[in-house]
């Protein structure tokens, strides 16, 4: 029996529309080819992939992944690059010895100068090569996704993410994968139905430890044991700060059964999402007040949340205000990270010990702070190479386990110790600062840019957490936002959604 041939393909950027920068093809990182199923073993999505395809001795057809950090609007230039390449691909691979499958890694949260829904058109695109019309397409994507009905309608088994912090990207892709295989057992696939539901929850309201997402991810896996139809039933907390016509909560579910299961399994989603609407609402603490409240602490480390200039979720990662505040607290042994290239850039040439006047962060958003002038003391240096030590990490999901922050240099600013990157860092794992000499359990304090994703690396090393409110691009209070594409009404962006 001949092996089933899969292609293969991976899309993964989170596009913040409310930040000034444009994302060009410069800031993805391309996988062709061979370079793909090299990434055997690296616990990324495109890993889990590979494991099954490798189980079910399946030929995989690798054709391309593009995936960056989140970041700003997306050229729509990558994404016709992107396609051209794929489409190219997958001509290609019909026209010789043909294809059984298609299986795609994607965050689903992608938005370009020219496209509000790219993942929606890139499946339309490839449904409309001669050939692939009927082919089973499953694929992976992000719980902070914004799910779609061309989407649904264009795929067979897209499988989201169950955990936030994301430690299951990996077990959705294999989950995904075997979907996929059962698919091609059974000769028969699954049809997918979206609801986009009338909600936009912020990031730190959208961890599953907690409702409305705990409660909403327990009704799925009731419905899936209830249905046997239905495939899979698909959670998707959405994201925030993308100004597209279907940004938000949603859900989508995949099922051989009839129309009419799948209606009523959104139903009660979505009708649960409502009645809970304002628990994904997260209540922050004052800057201020919070750290005022450390300082009477004894231990640690005691961790400062700070989600307006969350990494994960496309902000720069250079706000000043936890470090000025752990500043003007008299705060010592504690520590933050700020990406700044230039600050790091000015830094080559400094001797260990030596004190320089220096400016950082408050570069990359007109929404935080300004940048601080410091009178520095140069600690090290480093190329900013580490190892995630969680294999099982948020930051794993896309990357793999090998990360680079770029040049990157350890100062120290009146006790405080401020990691400096020249690329930003999600602050998912802890080797981020034990590479540089940091050790996070002797802090007494520690700046954290993130909403949830962080919990899985922090939580078990801190004396507790404060989460805090601050001005930037990933505020929690996004009714503040200039929405000008969402669909109206949306709780709590749209007053008439509150009736």
């Amino acid at each position: 029996m001949a092996k089933r041939r899969i292609l293969f393909a991976g899309l993964f950027h989170e596009t913040h529309t409310f930040v000034d920068e444009i994302t060009g093809l410069g800031d993805f990182t391309v996988y062709r080819g061979e370079e793909i199923l090299r990434r055997r073993g690296d616990g990324s999505t495109t890993d889990g992939f590979l494991e099954v395809a490798e189980a079910r001795g399946w030929e995989v057809v690798p054709i391309c992944e593009y995936a960056a950090l989140p970041s700003g609007t997306v050229d729509h230039a990558v994404f016709e690059t992107y396609c051209a390449e794929v489409e190219s691909g997958l001509r290609q691979a019909l026209a010789g010895t043909g294809l059984d499958g298609i299986w795609l890694g994607l965050h689903g949260a992608m938005v370009t100068t020219a496209c509000e829904d790219p993942e929606g058109e890139l499946l339309a695109r490839l449904r409309s090569v001669p050939g692939a019309e009927n082919l089973p397409v499953f694929g992976v994507f992000d719980l902070h996704a914004t799910f779609t009905a061309k989407m649904a309608h264009h795929a067979n088994g897209l499988v989201a993410y169950r955990e936030n912090p994301h430690s299951d990207a990996r077990e959705s892709a294999v989950r995904s994968a075997y979907l996929l295989a059962r698919a091609l057992d059974e000769g028969s696939s699954p049809r997918m139905f979206a609801r986009i539901a009338p909600i936009m929850w912020p990031p730190p309201g959208t961890g599953t430890a907690d409702s409305p997402m705990r409660d909403l991810a327990a009704l799925a896996r009731q419905i899936e044991a209830e249905n046997p139809d239905i495939w899979v039933a698909n959670v998707v907390a959405g994201y925030a700060f993308s100004d597209v016509p279907d940004a938000g909560v949603a859900f989508s579910v995949a099922t051989t059964g009839d129309e009419a299961g799948a209606t009523d399994a959104l139903d009660r989603l979505e009708a649960l999402a409502i009645s809970m609407r304002g628990l994904g609402l997260p209540q922050e603490w004052d800057l201020d007040q919070a750290l005022a409240e450390i300082s009477t602490r004894d231990g640690g480390p005691w961790i400062v949340v700070e989600p307006a200039d969350n990494i994960g979720g496309g902000a720069p990662g250079d706000d000043t205000a936890v470090l000025r505040g752990f500043l003007r607290h008299g705060l010592r042994n504690c520590a933050v990270a700020i990406a700044d290239a230039a600050a790091v850039q000015s830094l080559a040439d400094a001797r260990q010990g030596e004190k320089r006047r220096l400016s950082i962060g408050g570069k990359g958003s007109r929404l935080g702070a300004a940048p601080l002038e410091v009178e520095a003391e140069f600690i090290s240096r480093s190329d900013g190479r580490f190892t995630l030590e969680d294999r099982h990490s948020h930051l794993a999901a896309s990357r793999g386990i090998h990360f680079s922050m770029g040049p990157s240099a350890v100062i120290r600013v009146e006790g405080v110790t401020v990691l400096l990157t020249s690329r930003k860092t999600p602050p998912f794992d802890l080797a981020q600062f034990r590479s540089q000499g940091i050790i996070p359990e002797d802090l007494f304090a520690i700046g954290v840019k993130a909403a949830v994703a962080h919990r899985k690396a922090y939580n078990p090393i801190m004396a507790g957490s404060y989460t805090v409110s601050t001005p930037g691009p990933c505020t929690s209070a996004i009714a503040t936002l200039n929405y000008r594409r969402l669909r109206k009404p949306v709780f709590p962006i749209s007053d008439r959604s509150t009736q």
